[in-house]
């Protein structure tokens, strides 16, 4: 098997070295990662300037390539010009922080899988809860192991999950639960303050927090302590409204 690793963290984030060590034993790895931190940039791609990248070494044996672009950019980049051959998974992680409910569209980890996916390669995005201290190499055994029973369910190619490990879950036997992405808003307020001119500046906060609901997903999965499974899906049409709007009798002016 060819795995293609990436993530948004940068080539030199400890989350992916551990899930690295992990992924070797699975099968042929290649590695293609941002050269520098891409946290939040959704699926950002370069388009208007040339995409540069540097082949990087553990001490004499080459490792991967630092890719001057996105997650994204990894990934067509690793797909396209760096895997001898073409990958049968990719793997995006670990992120340091969940990326969990809403926060999923925003993220660079993500969005990586996305472009897996858009391949037609299953595609897993692995996120830990943020801790100054993160237990990465634990994160990295557990995301392996999920890995393991997801590609045991033989998944039509090009399917796509997201896969959050908290804290909690690093000690013991961790409980994995399958569940839907919360759609809860949250992080919607500001923290207005005064540089030192006098001009107004804003940080934004992660208050209010959602609302407790009744209906299980990923953000209440992860507040029990268990990992999550999300099964996602690129495609963003509302199908059950193809129909009435198709029926409709659309009356556009001519133009002039």
């Amino acid at each position: 098997m060819r795995v293609l690793l990436t993530n948004d963290d940068g080539i030199h984030a400890p989350g992916l070295a551990a899930m690295e060590r992990e992924l070797r034993g699975l099968g042929d790895l290649t590695v293609a990662a941002p050269s520098t931190e891409q946290s939040g940039v959704g699926h950002a791609i370069t388009f208007l300037t040339p995409l540069t990248a540097k082949e990087v070494f553990n001490g004499d044996q080459p490792r991967g390539w630092a890719v001057d672009g996105s997650p994204a950019d990894s990934v067509k980049l690793g797909v396209a010009e760096f895997c001898p051959t073409r990958p049968s998974l990719v793997v995006s992680g670990i992120n340091g922080g969940l990326n969990a409910g809403i926060n999923v569209l925003y993220s660079g980890t993500v969005a990586a899988a996305i472009e897996g996916a858009f391949f037609g390669i299953t595609s897993i995005a692995v996120s830990l809860e943020w801790d100054d201290h993160a237990n990465f190499t634990r994160a990295a055994e557990i995301a392996l192991d999920v890995i393991r029973e997801l590609l045991a369910c033989d998944p039509p190619a090009g399917s796509l999950f997201n896969v959050n490990i908290p804290t909690a879950a690093l000690t013991g036997t961790p409980e994995v639960r399958v569940v839907p992405m919360s759609i809860s808003r949250y992080g919607e307020a500001f923290e207005r303050r005064t540089d030192p001119r006098g001009r107004s500046y804003y940080w934004a906060t992660n208050d209010p927090p959602p609302p407790p609901s009744p209906l299980e997903s990923d953000i209440t999965a992860l507040a029990a302590g268990a990992v999550t499974v999300t099964p996602l899906h690129f495609d963003l049409t509302r199908r059950e409204m193809l129909p009435d709007l198709a029926r409709r009798s659309w009356k556009v002016q001519p133009g002039s």
